[in-house]
């Protein structure tokens, strides 16, 4: 009993500090010092060895304008602990504060006299200078350290120094001296260039590193060079060059085909097809493992579905692999794939089905089954059967809770009781689904709940949305004559109403897809005038800047394109727009 009373009395002495903690830093983030200042005093001394209760005493007494305060707390702990020699710093810092450099700059000049002979403490000293902003000195603690220490290595915090400077160039030659010297800190160093480099190939940054990985590649063939460019140019979504530097790596070192197939993975999601295929047959030519070579060829296909007319040569193509590889587990993507061919592109669901249905009864894991049932209820609903093809999805979400597949399934769910015409349950999918795991799902989810309520309030008995909701289904049935036709109804009806906007987007984006740009072009400008505030209408003016580049009407295109760049400074499409239309004007990227 004791020792329970003992161990009790312990946790909530523990309990209470962290409380104490964290109220602390709660008033400090407020700025209400003098409450954080009081509670800070407290922790410190009841444990003086915790530097980070006195160098936060300390900046709320300077936040207070409490110098005299601040300086004998300094001096005191420095008298108690002599050798903590980074308080030097927070010393001269003080001073600094009150404008005396002079007598700011000796204590500087004190730490720095101490790392001569006790480098060991070149962190703390370096890092208390770093948080101060005191970036000069920060850089002469840690290549002192460097210098008389060679086996320490405080690049990463002399590269982030040269970053806080605005000093670039420097910047990059450190991170890349870390390479040069050992290619494991590769990964590393690209988490901290990651986030002075953009997806435009003409931002500065994007330049200026190019040029310096490329000078060292010509002096030194280091797989790195060729693995950070890859990487630079997937950043720049320039997916061919990408695969240059990942074909030169796999031809010089004949080791793993991986990062061949992630360019060709991603270069297909962007459209770029082109990329795709080189890839992929790249693939072929150069593995003989089954799995390797089933992948490509499942790629392959996908580029055919998109770029070629005649669909009875794709269809030939699938029969190839069957015939050659069967149809097994192994070739089980290929099958559902094929089933998605055969619905979205030949309207034979029937057909489709029965591939699904046979390819259920192989020997297959939970999550082969799960994507098995999540295109088997793609095809129902493309036949209008909402009902099997919810039974499906649910099925799918209780069997893998809380897995990617499953925020899947939910969102089918909710897509399909839209098309229903069920909102009610529909809304209640797509709360779950805005905190969603994957950004895509999380962004869908949003879009039709936007769709969803928008339309909702002004109709209770949501007539518009619900013909809306009828239009869209054709739309994903594929169905675009038909669905053209139901969505110039609803513009007929309902002129005026929140639904316009919806309506005309989607009528555009099918134009789009049968070529007709024209009509396309026509909408989108439509939701210009409609409303010039209206959500679509970033979404309009990037459509036409894409629309105006595919026509080679360079001066429209750089038009519209402009328009995010300055008039809608938060869209989604600010930083493509900026790079098409930097390219578009001819800038060297």
């Amino acid at each position: 009993m004791r020792v329970f009373v003992i161990v009790l009395f312990l946790l909530c002495s523990v309990f209470s500090y962290a409380q104490e903690q964290q109220m602390a830093y709660d008033y400090f983030r407020k700025g209400e010092y003098e409450k954080a200042a009081s509670i800070y005093k407290s922790l410190y001394e009841k444990n003086k060895f915790n530097a980070t209760y006195l160098t936060r005493l300390i900046d709320c007494e300077q936040q207070l304008t409490n110098f005299d305060v601040a300086k004998n707390l300094i001096e005191n702990h420095l008298e108690e602990f002599p050798t903590q020699y980074h308080f030097y710093v927070e010393l001269g810092y003080n001073y600094e504060l009150q404008h005396q450099q002079e007598i700011a700059n000796s204590h500087y000049q004190k730490a720095l006299d101490f790392l001569e002979k006790n480098y060991n403490y070149g962190y703390s000293i370096g890092k208390a200078f770093q948080n101060n902003h005191l970036l000069d000195y920060a850089l002469k603690a840690y290549t002192l350290t460097m210098k008389k220490n060679p086996n320490a290595n405080y690049n990463l915090q002399i590269a982030s120094i040269y970053g806080e400077k605005g000093e670039i160039n420097n910047m990059f030659d450190t991170y890349l001296n870390m390479v040069e010297k050992d290619e494991k800190y590769t990964a590393t160093i690209l988490r901290y260039i990651g986030k002075f480099i953009t997806d435009d190939g003409a931002n500065e940054n994007n330049i200026l590193f190019r040029k310096l990985v490329l000078k060292r590649l010509q002096s030194n063939q280091l797989n790195s060079w060729n693995q950070i460019l890859s990487w630079l140019y997937m950043q720049q979504k320039e997916f061919g060059k990408a695969f240059i530097q990942e074909k030169a790596l796999h031809k010089r070192n004949n080791e793993s085909i991986e990062g061949i197939i992630n360019v060709g993975e991603i270069a297909f999601d962007n459209n770029d097809f082109k990329t795709t295929h080189d890839v992929f047959t790249y693939i072929l030519e150069n593995t003989d493992n089954q799995s390797g070579i089933l992948d490509a060829k499942l790629y392959l296909l996908y580029v055919s579905i998109e770029i070629l007319e005649d669909l009875n040569a794709v269809d030939l193509q699938f029969q190839e692999i069957f015939n050659q590889y069967g149809k097994t587990t192994n070739t089980l993507e290929i099958q559902i794939a094929y089933a998605g061919f055969l619905t979205f592109k030949k309207n034979q669901p029937q057909q489709a089905i029965l591939v699904l249905k046979e390819a259920l009864k192989l020997r297959s894991d939970n999550f082969q089954k799960a994507e098995i049932k999540l295109k088997l209820g793609d095809i129902l609903v493309f036949n209008g059967k909402f009902n099997e093809a919810l039974i499906y999805f649910s099925q799918v979400q209780t069997k893998l809770k809380n897995h990617i597949l499953a925020q899947e399934a939910r969102f089918k769910v909710a897509q399909t009781s839209y098309f229903k015409g069920d909102f009610e349950w529909a809304e209640t999918q797509l709360k779950v689904l805005k905190g969603s795991t994957s950004q895509l799902i999380a962004n869908d989810a949003l879009d039709l709940s936007l769709i969803i309520n928008d339309n909702s309030a002004q109709d209770s008995l949501k007539i518009a949305l619900k013909k809306y909701a009828q239009a869209d289904l054709l739309v994903f049935q594929h169905k675009n004559k038909e669905a053209i036709d139901s969505l110039n109804a609803i513009l007929n009806e309902y002129k005026g109403h929140p639904i316009e906007d919806e309506t005309l987007f989607k009528q555009a984006t099918v134009y789009e897809e049968i070529k007709e740009y024209l009509k396309a072009e026509t909408n989108y400008l439509k939701i210009i005038e409609i409303n010039p505030n209206d959500i679509l209408v970033d979404d309009a003016y990037f459509r036409l800047g894409e629309l105006y580049s595919k026509q080679e009407n360079i001066e429209k295109a750089k038009e519209y394109y402009q328009k995010i760049i300055f008039d809608f400074p938060s869209s989604i499409h600010l930083v493509k727009a900026r790079n098409k239309f930097r390219k578009l004007r001819g800038d060297d990227i």
